[in-house]
């Protein structure tokens, strides 16, 4: 990209006043009447719009330039890059997958010097004018092989951060460490030769106890959620520690504040869990406690009964404060659900969720044509004594309380 088509101050005014502007709009009525780049300043508005929830005090920044929206779509967001840098802090850092530049920046701000690493000559110097205008003299931008550069380096960083590229050569989506590029496995002994730590952003979806099975030098992980949704899933390695189970952190950072969920898998196969009947209450864990197989472990903390052996939901009889999940009260079992379903729910509006039930939630929500939506959830399971459905009111969503 060439930088110097942004230096306009036409332009930068058109992207400030466009903001919320369709950018498809103000492609079409403004062609052939303004005096800078168009296309650029159109492209510059729609990052902007993707980046808004995503970075936004970099949205907001009228000096930054934004490429094209595969980094765009790749970065991580201002929310878990500021939550990877509260987890590591020290005198040196280098990114070896630079990016767009999220994590290096915010990472930067727990390092004294930062080297931020990228193959893309175009990407690296975005970074480098971004850099400039939010942390001016304190990042160094290269260009090139990052694991080339860290081999012929004779520094050793306090930590080494990777976020390995998960597309594949017809941008199918990969989630296996060897087949994500650099390969961490192939790779690991120059890592943990030249950094004292390693951090990895891997596939949310890789199954973790392989990848434990592949690195056990790991000793923390870390699956970080959003608002409930799983985001980041991170490996972590030190110099000169020793676990003999890694510590396996369920993270759900919320507006108020963040909880963990911390366990180990031996704790997991080791808890004692009672079965039992659905009761007055409903239980479901917190999406990173469910990606991490935290089943039985969450049971016991909290002294819950499980309804099924492979039904992720629990039973109590009351509802414990702070708990990292939903609680729902039971309002009634379905069962004649065809005829019951039309009685309560005329409009055929309520939120449908299925755990270990005979049909996903799609399939039932097509079957009793519903669709998600008001204050009441059907919630399709099995017990030990076989499939049920519930109707359910949500009385706790796993907020922290403030100050809890």
């Amino acid at each position: 990209m060439d930088l110097s088509g942004y230096d306009n101050e036409s332009l930068r005014q058109f992207v400030q006043d466009n903001l919320d502007g369709d950018p498809a709009h103000l492609l079409l009525t403004h062609r052939g009447k303004t005096s800078f780049d168009l296309k650029l300043a159109i492209q510059q508005i729609q990052a902007r719009q993707r980046l808004r929830n995503k970075v936004p005090s970099w949205a907001q920044h009228a000096d930054l330039i934004f490429p094209a929206s595969l980094s765009l779509e790749q970065a991580s967001s201002e929310v878990t890059a500021r939550y990877k840098a509260s987890l590591v802090r020290g005198n040196t850092l280098i990114d070896l997958t630079g990016g767009l530049g999220v994590d290096a920046f915010f990472l930067s701000q727990s390092f004294a010097k930062t080297d931020y690493v990228e193959r893309q000559p175009e990407l690296a110097e975005l970074a480098a004018h971004n850099f400039s205008q939010l942390a001016p003299d304190t990042i160094r931008v290269h260009t090139g092989d990052g694991l080339a550069l860290l081999a012929n380096s004779s520094e050793k960083y306090d930590l080494i951060y990777l976020d390995p590229a998960r597309r594949g050569g017809h941008n199918q989506k990969m989630v296996r460490l060897e087949d994500c590029e650099p390969n961490l496995i192939a790779h690991w002994s120059l890592l943990t030769q030249k950094g004292h730590a390693v951090l990895a952003k891997v596939s949310p979806m890789l199954d973790i106890k392989g990848a434990l099975a592949s690195l056990p030098d790991i000793q923390q992980v870390w699956i970080v959620a959003h608002k409930n949704e799983v985001k980041e899933l991170l490996l972590f390695w030190e110099a000169g520690k020793s676990v003999s189970n890694p510590y396996i952190h369920c993270v759900d950072i919320r507006p108020m504040e963040t909880r963990t969920f911390s366990f180990t898998y031996p704790e997991e196969e080791e808890a004692q869990v009672e079965y039992g009947d659905a009761g007055e209450f409903l239980i479901e864990p917190q999406a990173a406690i469910l990606k991490a197989g935290a089943f039985r472990s969450f049971a016991k903390r909290f002294g819950l009964r499980k309804l099924h052996p492979n039904s992720h939901l629990y039973s109590g009889t009351s509802v414990i404060e702070d708990l990292p999940g939903r609680v729902f009260r039971i309002l009634q079992e379905m069962r004649q659900p065809k005829r019951e379903l039309r009685e309560l729910f005329p409009s055929g509006v309520v939120n449908v969720i299925t755990r270990n039930y005979a049909l996903h939630a799609e399939d039932l929500k097509k079957k009793y044509r519903l669709q998600d939506g008001g204050n009441l959830f059907l919630i399709g399971t099995r017990s030990e004594a076989g499939y049920r459905l519930f109707v359910c009111e949500l009385v706790a969503s796993g907020e922290l309380h403030q100050g809890g």
